[in-house]
């Protein structure tokens, strides 16, 4: 199964909660700083319509969840 990639900072602190939740739930995820890394920004605004809005989380079955609370992000990862 294709990993769920997360797209962010080091310093958003919505980043290190949604990694805080995927960890609590044993969730396997590929971290992308889009502060270092050209292709991760690119995607984040194309997905956002320009902005550099994150977390950015992509999930295997293409869907997306932007700045998602931990109820959102943990109803969508039961479904994974």
């Amino acid at each position: 199964m294709e990993e769920i990639r997360v797209y962010g900072t080091r310093w958003c602190p919505d980043c290190v909660r949604a990694k805080q939740v995927l960890e609590k739930l044993n969730i396997k995820y590929r971290w992308y700083d889009i502060e270092s890394d050209p292709e991760a920004v690119a995607l984040v605004e194309k997905i956002n319509g320009g902005y550099k809005s994150v977390p950015t989380i992509v999930f295997p079955d293409g869907s997306v969840l932007v700045e998602p609370s931990n109820t959102a992000l943990e109803k969508k990862l039961q479904g994974v």
